[in-house]
């Protein structure tokens, strides 16, 4: 039997365990990359390990999230960054270089190497035959000490790709049109891997726009084969020697295959709030339009650019319509001042922002209360544009430009013949904006220089031998980590500070929760399905621990922010039978009478609902590893004990 192309990257970074399904498996990693929203914890993290000098092949760090500088505060998290990176051997990409995900591409990414990274759309490297996973930010730390990253062996999904996009139909109405077959969950536990004959017909950005929405599949990864289009890309950007040939075997096997036919596929959107709210243009057509934004880690390669100045040239924004646009780094934005297609959007009435990731991260850019937003962007869950009541649609670069100048959805393809837009044959290369570390021996003089916001990992335990605690909070299916710790250009800055920013702790849900946790001293929270889907952002479980949240019992998780749970030493509960939920409100006390012995022993965890009398079994699914980890007290803590 052959392999799959993720399988053939795990074999060769396989550190420890099995490649079977469900297993728990370690791999070395080669690449890391921060930026600035996770990249302050991850690095205060990191200097707790004690490694003088990070261990990777590349490690880089990106200030891309945070730029919009109101305060002292985002400054000072940049500089902390730069300085720990001169320390420690990490190349440092200043604010204005571009997006992490759209950079790592252009100028870090190797086929077949392996790459995490502390945001949850580090699966962008996988469109040039990277294993690119999304992580929590101490996950990253321990990578950088030269740890393996540990995860459950997934299962593979083939998506079969037959035929050729239509003229205005995109890379992004593939991935949109794959959330609409899997949904926002489907992809738990599984790596997508995309193959078939319609693969030749996409270039390298093209490939990055489907891998690294497919962070909102809950998939592990995604990734595309590297071959001659990949080659090109990296002789395009000098670095052909970074080349790899990489595809799956012919007689691979995969767990469950899609079909999609290119040829069949119209422009599409994500509707409000759910990536996988998928509504065709045709549907939406005329609905009036006030603001649109392109760009973000998934539309502002040059390619996307591109388009959109094609469609803008000599033609005008509709009056009521707000349209900024953001180049995905300064190398495409460079090219764009320099052919003219800068000038062309400019005229045309376009916002130009910085190559950062702005409104996607609700970083300015926010609509007008009921906005109506359409955006080339990978989430639009509810309140996370900064705008409450904003209506965020997901669409492609073409549909977004054709519908700033119409005022109202429209369908690209109305445009008639295609753009002949072709990827360069040589990009503008100049990294001056991406610092070096410093030489091994100067690097014990460099001094960390840290600001009054940035404080301490919070205070963690070992797991005790019961656990009687409150409901503190009860929410329903499909929690986001932007319901549990918001973005936005008031919170973001925070993200040095876990005592400060666990006062907005799931405040989208319930206002008085980070108040009701604290006066409680410990608790428990209580979920649907799907809890903790969205960002890598670790913060979503370190203010709940700072909060004196001991247990998080729901019906299923996401991938990542259960890892985040278990870094925490926060205990990951699903319940045994889903009707249980029904059985516990606000409120209820609950005891884990025997949790520290159930989980040494890997058995069902005893829940007694002290409240109404009722008791009923929890699972906690854990590896001998993370079961360690938990009964640590975190993986910091585990990782001292085992240095």
């Amino acid at each position: 039997m052959g392999y799959t192309i993720a399988q053939k990257i795990i074999k060769e970074h396989l550190v420890s365990g099995e490649m079977t399904v469900g297993s728990d498996i370690g791999l070395k990693i080669d690449q890391t990359l921060t930026q600035d929203a996770t990249g302050t914890m991850a690095y205060i993290e990191y200097e707790a390990m004690g490694i003088p000098r990070v261990k990777t092949e590349k490690s880089v760090a990106y200030i891309d999230h945070n730029t919009l500088q109101t305060g002292f505060e985002n400054a000072d998290d940049h500089r902390f960054i730069q300085s720990v990176c001169k320390k420690h051997g990490i190349y440092f990409s200043r604010p204005g270089n571009g997006i992490c995900h759209q950079v790592h591409l252009e100028r870090f990414g190797k086929p077949g190497k392996t790459l995490i990274g502390s945001d949850s759309h580090t699966p962008t490297g996988g469109g040039i035959g990277m294993l690119a996973i999304g992580a929590g930010g101490l996950d990253v730390a321990v990578a950088m000490g030269g740890g393996a990253y540990y995860i459950t062996m997934p299962k593979m999904v083939r998506v079969n790709l037959t035929g050729k996009l239509s003229p205005w139909v995109s890379a992004k109405d593939i991935i949109l049109a794959v959330l609409r077959v899997m949904s926002v969950k489907g992809g738990v536990g599984k790596i997508v891997e995309y193959g078939g004959e319609g693969v030749k017909t996409l270039s390298v950005p093209e490939r990055a726009t489907i891998t690294n929405m497919g962070a909102e599949l809950g998939a592990t990864t995604s990734v595309f084969p590297s071959d001659e289009t990949t080659r090109a890309f990296l002789k395009a950007q000098d670095r052909e020697e970074d080349y790899r040939e990489l595809s799956a075997d012919d007689d691979a096997v995969y767990d469950e295959v899609i079909e999609i036919n290119l040829s069949e596929l119209e422009p599409l959107a994500a509707c409000p709030h759910s990536p996988d709210n998928i509504k065709t243009i045709k549907e939406l057509e005329g609905k009036t339009v006030d603001q649109v934004c392109i760009g973000s880690c998934t539309n502002s390669s040059y390619l996307d650019m591109m388009r959109v100045a094609h469609i803008l040239k000599g033609k005008k924004v509709a009056d009521n319509v707000s349209l900024a646009i953001a180049p995905g780094s300064k190398q495409v934005f460079n090219m764009l001042a320099l052919n003219g297609a800068l000038g062309d959007m400019i005229a045309a009435g376009a916002r130009i922002l910085e190559s950062a990731c702005g409104p996607c991260i609700g970083m300015g850019q926010s609509p007008n209360s009921k906005g109506v937003s359409l955006r080339t962007f990978n989430r639009n869950f509810e309140g996370r544009s900064g705008t409450a009541d904003g209506q965020i649609y997901l669409v492609s670069p073409e549909t977004a430009a054709v519908s700033a100048l119409a005022g109202v959805f429209t369908d690209p393809r109305c445009l008639g013949a295609a753009a002949e837009i072709e990827m360069p044959e040589k990009f503008l290369i100049n990294d001056n904006m991406v610092i070096d570390p410093a030489p091994v021996e100067e690097m014990d003089s460099v001094e960390i220089l840290r600001g009054p916001n940035i404080k301490e990992y919070p205070a963690t335990s070992p797991l005790t031998d019961s656990i009687e605690a409150s409901c503190s909070l009860k929410v329903g299916d499909n929690i986001t980590t932007d319901h549990i710790m918001p973005a936005g250009a008031k919170i973001l800055p925070l993200r040095s500070n876990i005592p400060k920013i666990s006062e907005h702790c799931f405040t989208v849900c319930d206002k008085e929760f980070p108040a009701r946790a604290k006066l409680l001293g410990k608790s428990i929270i209580v979920g649907g399905e799907n809890y903790g889907q969205g960002s890598s952002r670790e913060h979503a479980a370190l203010a709940p621990l700072y909060l004196g949240v001991k247990a998080v019992l729901v019906k299923s998780f996401a991938r990542i922010h259960k890892s985040n749970l278990i870094n925490a030493g926060i205990l990951p509960l699903t319940f045994k039978d889903a009707a249980d939920y029904d059985k516990i409100k606000l409120g209820d006390m609950l005891a884990l009478p025997r949790v520290k012995e159930e989980i040494a022993a890997a058995q069902d965890i005893t829940v007694v609902n002290q409240t109404n009398g009722e008791t009923f079994k929890a699972e906690c699914e854990l590896s001998d590893r993370t079961r360690a980890i938990i009964i640590a007290g975190g993986l910091l803590d585990y990782t001292k004990e085992n240095s």
